[in-house]
């Protein structure tokens, strides 16, 4: 295959990618921060603790992470096919996507509250600040640089996952190398297909790194 033919191949991949991947990006931040924080709040010695709705909830993101994606790919069809309408196509991959990724999501994001100095917390609730200002104003900010870095590692593992998304439907670039590269053993088109990926996971890790970076320097002048 020529580099014209190639071209819009992968140009198409690529932007289908990124679709997917942005969308499910924000489908997990939206269910996997407040999934992060409720673990937290409710562990023991957390603000509303509640070791019976801790465990419940830690045992749902248990199961969530440990499920091979492409296992929970196949068995959400129907709920796919329930929600978009069908379970193939680019907004189609985007449910499997979010629900793979949030388990994982939440987890980093508990990591990240867990950091926080808990002095903090007690100041504020000293000063009569309610659970959702503790929140707000004490653990959201101060774990902001983690919690960067947990959206970067989810982007790059939601590259991964619609690549594989790619083999049953999903479009992107894992599609294109399947059906161009591997299916036509076209050893080129599977090479420049990797490279393209590796070069946004690239992308997205400096970008990461530089907001990780820009936050920690306000911190330390704030």
């Amino acid at each position: 295959m020529t580099w014209s033919e190639m071209q819009p191949l992968l140009e198409q991949g690529t932007v289908d990618t990124l679709y997917m991947v942005l969308w499910a990006t924000f489908v997990t931040v939206l269910g996997g921060l407040p999934l992060g924080i409720l673990l937290v709040l409710t562990d023991k010695g957390g603000l509303l603790q509640n070791r019976p709705v801790n465990k419940v909830v830690g045992a749902i993101v248990n199961i969530g992470r440990s499920l091979p994606f492409i296992i929970l790919l196949i068995a959400l069809i129907p709920f796919t096919t329930f929600v978009v309408g069908t379970f193939i196509g680019p907004t189609a991959m985007i449910v499997p996507l979010a629900i793979g990724a949030i388990p994982f999501f939440a987890r980093l994001v508990e990591t990240a509250i867990r950091e926080v100095d808990h002095g903090l917390v007690e100041a504020v609730q000293a000063m009569g600040g309610g659970i959702p200002t503790i929140v707000r104003k004490v653990l959201l900010p101060q774990a902001l640089p983690s919690l960067v870095s947990a959206v970067t590692t989810t982007v790059i593992v939601l590259i991964g996952y619609s690549a594989m998304a790619g083999a049953v439907g999903g479009e992107g670039l894992g599609s294109k190398a399947v059906t161009y590269g591997y299916q036509r053993f076209d050893t080129t088109f599977m090479l420049v297909t990797v490279v393209v990926l590796v070069v946004i996971v690239t992308v997205v890790q400096l970008i990461g790194d530089g907001v990780v970076r820009l936050l920690a320097r306000r911190g330390r002048t704030a």
